[in-house]
C-alpha cells in the first residue's frame, strides 16, 4: 500500500496541472476578447520569444537536416534510390522534425524564461499587487506571452524547415554527389502544401502548450529561490512531455483529415 502512494500522488499532480492549465486557457481566451495590453508589451514579448530564439532554432534545423540526409543516404544507397533522399528530408522536416524539435527548443529556452519571470513576480508579490490595483495578471502577463508563442512558433518552424532542407540538399548534392535534377524533382513531387500546413498547425499547438504550462507554473510558484527553480524545471519537463504526447494525437488526427486527392 505504501508503494502505491507515490503513484497516486503523481497522478493527482498531473490531473491538478491539467485542470489548472485548462482553466488558465479559458481565462486567457476571455482576456483576449477584451482589452489587449499596450503594443509595447506585445512587441517586447514578440522580440524575446521570436527574435531571441532564432539562432538556436536555425542551428537545430540545420544540423537536423544534415544528419537526416547522411543517415537516409546510407540506407537508400543499399537499394540504389539515393535520389529519394531529398523527399525524405523535406517531408520529415516539414511534418515532424521541424515542429517537434522547434517546440522542444522553445520549451527549454522560452518556457523556462516565462516561468522564472512570472514566478519571481509571484514570489515577490508583484502579481498580488496587480490584483490589488484591479488589473488582471492574465491580461498583462499571460496573454502577451501566449499570443507571441502561438503566432511565432510556426514562423520559427518554417525557418527551421527551410534551413534544414537547405542543409540536407547541400550534403546530398555537394558532398554525397546525388544528382541535383532528380533530388529536386523528387523533393517537389513528394512535399505538398498540406504537409506545410500540418507542420504549422502542430507548431501553433506546441506554442500554446509551452506558454500556458510555463505561465501556470509561474503563477503557482512556491516561495523562495528554490521554488522558482523547481517551477522552471517542472515547466520545461511538462512542456516537453505535452509536445511529444500531443504530436502523436495531432498526427493521427491530420492523417484522418487528409483529403483523398492528396497523395
Amino acid at each position: 500500500m505504501t508503494g502505491a502512494l507515490p503513484g497516486v500522488a503523481a497522478i493527482t499532480s498531473i490531473l491538478r496541472t491539467a485542470g489548472g492549465v485548462f482553466t488558465l486557457l479559458m481565462e486567457t481566451v476571455r482576456a483576449a476578447l477584451g482589452k489587449w495590453p499596450r503594443r509595447r508589451v506585445l512587441v517586447e514579448q514578440f522580440y524575446l520569444i521570436g527574435f531571441r530564439s532564432t539562432p538556436v532554432v536555425l542551428t537545430t534545423g540545420l544540423f537536423t537536416g544534415m544528419v537526416l540526409a547522411v543517415q537516409s543516404f546510407n540506407q537508400f544507397r543499399r537499394v540504389n534510390i539515393v535520389s529519394m533522399v531529398g523527399a525524405v528530408v523535406s517531408v520529415s522536416m516539414v511534418k515532424e522534425l521541424g515542429p517537434v524539435l522547434t517546440g522542444l527548443m522553445l520549451a527549454g529556452r522560452v518556457g523556462a524564461s516565462i516561468t522564472a519571470e512570472i514566478g519571481t513576480m509571484s514570489v515577490t508579490e508583484q502579481v498580488d499587487a496587480l490584483r490589488a490595483l484591479a488589473t488582471s495578471p492574465i491580461r498583462w502577463l499571460v496573454l502577451p506571452r501566449v499570443a507571441a508563442a502561438v503566432l511565432l512558433t510556426p514562423i520559427l518552424t518554417l525557418m527551421a524547415d527551410v534551413v534544414g532542407i537547405a542543409g540536407g540538399t547541400l550534403i546530398c548534392v555537394g558532398f554525397l554527389k546525388v544528382e541535383w535534377h532528380f533530388h529536386y524533382i523528387n523533393m517537389l513531387d513528394w512535399l505538398k502544401v498540406w504537409d506545410v500546413g500540418v507542420g504549422c498547425a502542430k507548431s501553433s499547438v506546441f506554442g500554446l502548450l509551452i506558454a500556458l504550462t510555463a505561465a501556470y507554473k509561474g503563477l503557482n510558484t512556491e516561495p523562495g529561490a528554490a521554488g522558482v527553480g523547481k517551477a522552471a524545471t517542472e515547466a520545461v519537463v511538462t512542456s516537453c512531455i505535452l509536445i511529444l504526447t500531443s504530436d502523436f494525437f495531432l498526427t493521427v488526427m491530420f492523417a484522418a483529415m487528409k483529403p483523398d486527392w492528396i497523395r
